[in-house]
């Protein structure tokens, strides 16, 4: 049962409160151990070791510092060690000297088998020391000055004495623990007192409730010492028994870390005492390409890669914060106090960079790397569930755009109340012709021909007025009216295409579509249907999608794109440049315009390297017999740019604005040179 987030063999940072704080207690606690062992003197001390009393007390103590009794499976309480037991007997009897001797070299050799850190041992005979020195004190304040030569056995008379002097030796070490185990935690001492008090104190009244029977059974017949070892057996066996059952409950059987439940009681316990100049964070972590593994070498390796997982995490947090793992390959991180998001930004760093260390299992190397969303209590949350749900959201950001760690924002949520009420009005909207489609002219660089026009989608709401595409297209490409939204967009866009080509003015009309659009096997049928109805050739209507497609293996061998090429319908790639193409994936998806994205083409005159990438990508798109398109064209100083480098059409403010669908008619009339022009009236032209 052996915590993986104890850090307490972790050296503290020098000069840190916590370090000046034990250094201060073990130097005090080896003074008074070093002051004890002189009064003791070499001649007694020799004299003691020849008794078999010395050592089976010793080895009782040994055994009691190995096995303490532990009946709380909270990391603040600890456990207690029945050694306390023969170390208070040996101070009533034989006096403070031999207690604290016995008691030391116990410690010694516990820390050796345990490997525990020398600071650690060391604080431990020092907090001993000082407590049992408190004891002494207590005793020679009622007259008793207990010593090898003149032993002392208390009688009936003596229970006020002794019991002062128990409660004066576990006041001592309490305090002393409880100081360190606050500043190492990173809590009050008055909470790790509160939490740990009414745990210890039973162990202790009992233990040391029963140091005077064993002090009488000393005085008369010490080989029968070594029967208290049966009740403390009990004792030990009990409640390791009860401890075990609350380990399997609040621990994941598989890496030992603290589960959901006992994450939620840590939770709470870190906002109840919250203070209002800190935050409580909460970092959800997910494991990039876990399920690869587990497909591809089976289970077992997979759980012996998220035990490695892990030890990373737990090494990798400050002490006080907390592990726990939810299932599958889903960690989450309680930070209790947190100073702020770029704190918490800090720790999520320091944890993927942990787990970027090459892993080998199984004759194989693994590059682990994991998404993380953050958190924080009171900014983004008020409780536990709101915490999870809220970290669980923004970790889904960091998956989806690939930054490796996001802090919630409550605009990007699709859950949150206001994106939930406007995913609503946006399910209304669809059909009550709240939504409409705008046009942006395309232009030839060359000549200045018109070239075609965008469709683009806008909303009037009701209320909120003129709301923008950044705002409800990434909302309902996370909902289901996604798919009814582009439906509607392409019959509308058909029938405007239809009305300008019969009335003369011959400009297709592009439409943006996702990836999961052109991916569906309904797409062709739609537009092939259409355009049959509507009479219109294919080359009337192109289909825009974005370059993150290139990343889908799918689109290379999918049906429906293939149905699209058969049709004749033309595919540009919008926004390239912003993901991550490669000139083999570009070469393989049958494309004919490429449209360069507008951040890099705004900067032309201003940034050198974004006039290299332009320049590159114009370049590219050349060799491979496709046309370049420039986006978001706003001066004719960017346009002059864009011509030298054999860019060949543009579209943006400088060439025209979005317009309804009447002003791109008379737009167009105004440009286009036809002999003959029909009547093409807005009220032709059905809205969404």
């Amino acid at each position: 049962m052996t915590d993986p987030s104890d850090t307490r063999d972790t050296a503290p940072r020098p000069f840190s409160p916590l370090w000046t704080y034990l250094t201060g207690v073990i130097i005090t606690g080896i003074a008074a151990l070093m002051v004890a062992e002189v009064r003791l003197g070499f001649g007694q001390l020799a004299t003691l070791t020849r008794t078999s009393l010395f050592w089976v007390l010793l080895v009782l103590v040994v055994l009691g510092e190995l096995r303490p009794i532990v009946v709380s499976t909270s990391r603040l309480a600890g456990g207690t060690a029945t050694s306390t037991l023969f170390t208070f007997a040996v101070l009533l009897y034989q006096g403070l000297s031999v207690a604290v001797l016995i008691h030391s070299l116990a410690l010694v050799v516990s820390g050796l088998v345990h490997r525990r850190a020398w600071h650690r041992v060391l604080f431990n005979v020092s907090q001993v020391s000082l407590a049992s020195m408190a004891a002494a004190v207590v005793l020679g304040a009622f007259g008793h000055h207990p010593h090898p030569v003149q032993p002392w056995v208390p009688g009936g008379t003596d229970i006020t004495a002794v019991a002062l002097a128990a409660v004066a030796y576990f006041a001592v070490r309490g305090v002393l623990v409880c100081a360190a185990v606050a500043l190492h935690e990173r809590r009050s001492l008055f909470r790790v007192i509160r939490t740990t008090i009414g745990h210890q104190s039973l162990v202790y009244a009992a233990l040391l409730g029963l140091a005077p029977p064993v002090v009488i059974v000393m005085s008369h017949s010490p080989a029968l010492v070594p029967l208290f070892v049966a009740p403390l057996a009990t004792m030990y066996l009990t409640a390791s028994l009860s401890v075990r059952r609350d380990h399997q409950a609040m621990h994941d059987g598989l890496t030992a870390l603290p589960n959901r439940k006992l994450l939620i009681l840590r939770t709470e316990e870190a906002l109840a005492e919250a203070r209002d100049d800190a935050r409580v964070g909460l970092l959800l972590l997910d494991l990039d390409r876990f399920k690869e593994v587990n497909d591809t070498l089976g289970h077992p390796v997979g759980d012996r890669l998220l035990q490695i997982v892990a030890h990373r995490l737990t090494h990798s947090v400050r002490p006080g914060d907390v592990v726990a793992r939810l299932g599958g390959d889903e960690f989450a991180v309680l930070l209790p106090t947190v100073r702020d998001a770029v704190a918490a930004r800090e720790v999520a760093a320091r944890l993927r960079a942990a787990l970027t260390e090459p892993v080998r299992l199984e004759g194989m190397t693994f590059d682990v790397d994991a998404s993380v969303g953050i958190a924080l209590y009171p900014d983004h949350a008020p409780d536990f569930e709101l915490l999870l749900q809220r970290s669980d959201v923004a970790m889904y950001f960091a998956k989806e755009g690939r930054t490796g760690v996001e802090v919630y924002l409550a605009e990007k949520d699709r859950n949150s109340p206001e994106r939930l009420n406007l995913l609503g009005d946006l399910r209304r909207a669809v059909g009550q012709g709240e939504l409409v489609l705008h046009y942006q002219p395309k232009v030839s660089l060359a000549s200045g021909a018109v070239e075609g026009v965008e469709a683009l989608l806008r909303w009037w709401h009701p209320d909120r007025g003129l709301v923008s595409p950044a705002d409800f297209i990434p909302l309902a490409e996370q909902s289901y009216l996604m798919r009814q939204i582009t439906q509607h967009v392409i019959d509308a866009a058909l029938e405007q295409a239809a009305c300008w080509w019969h009335s003369g003015l011959q400009v297709p009309v592009s439409v943006n579509v996702s990836a999961r659009d052109l991916l569906d096997s309904a797409l062709p049928d739609q537009l092939e249907a259409g355009l049959d109805r509507l009479q219109l050739p294919a080359g009337a209507i192109q289909l825009e999608v974005t370059e993150r497609i290139l990343m889908t293996d799918q689109a290379y061998t999918a049906d429906s794109v293939r149905a699209l090429v058969d049709l004749g319908i033309p595919l540009a790639l919008d926004d390239f440049g912003t993901g991550y193409s490669s000139l083999v994936r570009l070469q393989r998806l049958p494309v004919d315009e490429v449209k360069i994205d507008g951040s890099f083409v705004q900067r032309l005159g201003k940034s050198v390297d974004d006039e290299r990438i332009v320049r590159s990508i114009v370049d590219l798109v050349r060799s491979l017999g496709l046309r370049s398109v420039a986006e978001g064209v706003e001066t004719e100083e960017v346009a002059q740019h864009l011509r030298e480098m054999g860019c060949d059409a543009a579209q943006g403010w400088r060439f025209g604005e979005p317009m309804p669908p009447g002003e791109m008619t008379v737009w167009l009339q105004e440009r286009l040179s036809a002999a003959t022009y029909g009547r093409c009236e807005p009220a032709q032209v059905r809205a969404l």
